[in-house]
């Protein structure tokens, strides 16, 4: 029986760390991948696989010309690892990391509690 891994300590604002262990080295929380740079919250929109996400971020953007604030929406692509759950409609936080693929630069950190 492989042993447990030890939970890496991210002090994370109103996200827990998963109770579940797993064995990804993707992984923010269990493997070796370091989360740098900006933490962004989303909308999971859809599965693309069972390891990836697309988060739908939704912001606030200064018009200077008419001197108004509009909403602006983005989508980003991110790794889910295993001991993540999470579902279509999900509130997440996301955050950025190395690149992982062409298109993945963020890994997402966990649910958002209401």
């Amino acid at each position: 029986m492989p042993a447990q891994k030890a939970l890496k300590a991210l002090s994370v604002p109103g996200v827990k760390p998963p109770s579940v262990s797993c064995t990804d080295p993707n992984c923010p929380w269990h493997g070796s991948l370091r989360v740098r740079g900006v933490l962004l919250e989303g909308t999971v929109e859809k599965l693309k696989t069972k390891t990836t996400v697309v988060v739908r971020h939704d912001y606030l953007y200064y018009d200077s010309k008419f001197k108004r604030y509009e909403w602006r929406r983005t989508k980003k692509h991110a790794h889910v690892p295993p001991c993540v759950d999470v579902k279509p409609g999900d509130k997440v936080l996301i955050g950025e990391t190395r690149p992982l693929s062409k298109t993945v630069k963020f890994v997402v950190l966990g649910k958002l509690e209401r």
